[in-house]
């Protein structure tokens, strides 16, 4: 019987294949779980330390911050193998979680100072190292994943590995849940030995199917340099179309974001309080998500195809920022940014990572780098500028809008292009170089 339901929902999947999603899912759950749980005090722990009327500029600064990141990053690339990489980014951020879980307990530095200030440099530091976690790390998985399979078992792994995600996103909104109770720096050390355990879930799947991904061409080995990923991105059209369909939503969900953060910031006094209501958002998006990974992800890939799946998404966002146009409260806005965000995972995101797969290792590592480091934060930024441009929130939701419905449009004529163009590369064989 379950089997059955497998079978329809995610196609025929052997058990070697189950295995080896299943591995991935598991690292992934550690990954997605810890973020979520780090994600939903990002705004909390800034908002009380420096102030929401900040949020907006600290993601222009993350966006000259992930210059140099993706810069070292991407030389980092060439030093070390796919699955070394992963083990030395995520033990790296454990411990810079651990060292934010100490700061956070400090009587001056952490939460026990309720004067916000915009010198205060740990809320800074703090919302910088989250951020960055949520576009490096889990960009890099998903080109290990890339790099561990074909289209057509991407088509089938993706959907089960998001399944398995999903469950930790779930699971780390729940927890932070309880804030008010356990506490933010118990929740941040929870999230950094959620991080330690995702290398060793790597390790298995290299002990047991290390051999069977797809080796690299020789020519491919060689040090391209820390820019290559850049110029391949400047000079490819298809890599130009994934960077829209890739970043032109955050330009959008900054500035609803921005929106519900700064009303629900007036709406809760604590850290804690707005914790557990950024939680309930946290949760309902990720359960959404994982709603709509079983029962339509696998689905929509399958028998309506890529590119279905990539105008579908943009069309979806137009509908909710008229709807918060008309209706701009914060439960509007909040159930605008769950169906949003959760389709994100479970439709946009699966669909453009499935993009990468007929690419080099330059491009899967180098350039989606660019495209998810640097790309995402200059979208954030732009959405950024666009709310600090419009103080009066009045002006924010009218102008706002209007840009947000512009991007739209532009965004689906560009998710035609890259689903056409991703077609006839796999059906061609050919790979982007």
């Amino acid at each position: 019987m379950l089997s059955k339901i497998a079978r329809i929902l995610w196609g025929d999947v052997t058990k070697e294949q189950y295995k080896k999603f299943g591995i991935l899912a598991a690292a992934f759950f550690f990954v997605i779980g810890s973020y979520w749980m780090v994600r939903t005090m990002k705004s909390a722990i800034f908002c009380k330390v420096v102030g929401s009327v900040y949020l907006p500029y600290a993601k222009i600064v993350s966006l000259v911050f992930m210059i140099f990141l993706v810069l070292f990053y991407s030389k980092l690339v060439d030093l070390f193998s796919r699955h070394r990489l992963v083990y030395l980014m995520t033990i790296t951020y454990g411990f810079l979680y651990l060292l934010i879980t100490y700061m956070l307990m400090h009587p001056t530095i952490g939460l026990s100072n309720t004067v916000a200030s915009k010198y205060r440099l740990f809320g800074w530091i703090t919302y910088l190292v989250i951020e960055s976690f949520g576009s490096l790390v889990i960009a890099l998985f998903w080109s290990f994943v890339a790099s561990s399979m074909d289209t057509q078992n991407a088509k089938k792994g993706y959907p089960v590995i998001l399944f398995g995600s999903q469950f930790g996103s779930v699971l780390g909104n729940v927890v932070n849940l309880q804030a008010s109770k356990l506490g933010i720096p118990l929740l941040f050390f929870i999230a950094s030995i959620a991080v330690f355990i995702v290398p060793i879930f790597i390790k298995i799947f290299m002990k047991y199917f290390g051999d069977t991904m797809p080796s690299i061409p020789k020519e491919e080995k060689k040090s391209t340099g820390p820019i290559e990923g850049l110029k391949l991105l400047v000079t490819k059209k298809y890599l130009m179309g994934i960077l829209g369909v890739s970043t032109l939503y955050e330009i959008i969900a900054t500035i609803l974001d921005y929106r519900m953060n700064f009303l629900a910031n007036q709406a809760y006094a604590t850290a804690e309080k707005l914790t557990e209501f950024l939680a309930i958002y946290g949760f309902a998006a990720t359960l959404m998500a994982l709603i709509f990974i079983i029962v339509g992800t696998s689905f929509f890939m399958r028998r309506l195809g890529l590119t279905f799946c990539l105008v579908l998404y943009p069309i979806i966002v137009g509908f909710f920022v008229v709807t918060t146009w008309f209706y701009p409260t914060l439960w509007s806005l909040l159930i605008a940014m769950v169906a949003l965000k959760g389709l994100s995972f479970s439709l946009n995101n699966p669909s453009k990572e499935i993009m990468y797969i007929p690419t080099s290792k330059d491009i899967k590592f180098k350039s989606k780098s660019w495209i998810d480091c640097f790309g995402a934060r200059t979208a954030k930024g732009a959405g950024s500028g666009i709310s600090a441009s419009f103080p009066i929130m009045t002006n924010l939701i009218v102008y706002g809008s209007l840009i947000s419905l512009g991007i739209v449009g532009v965004w689906i004529a560009i998710a035609f292009f890259v689903g056409n163009t991703n077609k006839k590369l796999v059906d061609s064989g050919l790979i982007l170089e």
